[in-house]
């Protein structure tokens, strides 16, 4: 495994992030396909034994159950000091506005929450989940910066939101004495690559780390079309991000498959090694001990550049998909 800085920050990161979304009780939240604890615990700690150091969850990931089985595993498996945690927080309610309940006080209130079901007293990483057009971003970031002073967080993180939103956050965070964003985590692979308009750009201009999600297109550039998985069967919102591109992305998922076959190793080594030489750290989900075996070796592979401009040669602009089609005021 290999190591980065995470932008700005003093956190040294495993260039693989295992995502923990697929870890949680299936009976408590949005998605039926994700795995109990004890399967959880395998590839958490298949992970630690490969070199990964770098586990992103969310309180939102089945009811706040992944935190609880994510914590519980690196308690079990790793020092708290050789890890690096991080988990989101969501916007708030629209009960908790009628209630009066600050940005400040729901950023608190949110990470007790999380910190509670982690096990844990602080976090490396915390990380606003999307962009929340119902609250002031000084409060959220006055929140964060009352967390990071009180020793709960480290640095702090944006995820879904557009290159003009985390340049205002940091401008406001550098105005007001607030901690900046160290990274964001958007939607980013080879299938759908809008964030290199702007993001990209902002990112290395200002060592912001990219750490992005759904490296792999929700399995779709780790298996030949056609294929199919249980996730696959039962994912409708990843259906819902890429069905109806399907058929300009086989190309270039037919392409990966080429290299793969030309260099001897599996579809996911080839994605995801053209990913990371776009970005610090992807985050890569896993049900399967096979999953993160595929991911460690990707960070070994070397593409050439004539490789890299084979794959992305047919991509063509594809029309904003999941969280960030919803990334706008609403009513």
């Amino acid at each position: 495994m290999k190591y980065a800085k995470l932008g700005s920050s003093e956190l040294n990161v495993s260039r693989i992030c295992m995502g923990c979304m697929g870890f949680g009780d299936p009976g408590q939240g949005q998605h039926s396909w994700t795995l109990d604890e004890e399967r959880s615990r395998e590839i958490i700690k298949h992970g630690l034994d490969l070199g990964v150091n770098f586990f992103d969850t969310a309180i939102a990931y089945q009811s706040g159950t992944s935190e609880q089985f994510v914590g519980r595993a690196l308690r079990d498996f790793a020092k708290r000091d050789q890890v690096v945690v991080a988990t989101k927080f969501l916007p708030r309610t629209q009960e908790e506005i009628q209630a009066g309940v600050s940005g400040q006080q729901h950023v608190a209130n949110m990470l007790d929450q999380s910190l509670a079901n982690l096990g844990m007293d602080y976090v490396d990483l915390y990380i606003c989940h999307m962009w929340d057009w119902n609250t002031p971003i000084e409060e959220i970031l006055e929140g964060l910066s009352n967390a990071v002073k009180a020793g709960k967080v480290r640095y702090t993180g944006i995820s879904n939101c557009f290159a003009w939103q985390l340049a205002k956050a940091n401008a406001i965070a550098q105005r007001d004495g607030f901690p900046q964003f160290v990274s964001v985590q958007g939607h980013y692979n080879l299938i759908f690559r809008e964030e290199e308009r702007e993001m990209a750009v902002l990112c290395a201009e200002a060592n912001i780390a990219m750490t992005p999600y759904s490296a792999l297109a929700s399995g779709r550039l780790a298996r030949l079309p056609g294929e199919t998985s249980k996730r696959a069967e039962e994912d409708k919102f990843a259906k819902f991000k890429y069905d109806a591109t399907r058929e300009q992305d086989e190309v270039i998922i037919r392409r990966v498959a080429e290299v793969a076959e030309n260099h001897g190793v599996s579809m996911t080594e080839v994605s995801l090694a053209w990913l990371l030489t776009k970005v610090t750290a992807p985050v890569v989900g896993a049900t399967k001990l096979h999953h993160m075996e595929g991911a460690d070796k990707a960070t070994e592979l070397e593409l050439s550049p004539d490789e890299i401009q084979f794959l992305e040669e047919p991509y063509v602009p594809h029309p904003l998909a999941g969280v960030m089609a919803q990334n706008r005021p609403q009513k």
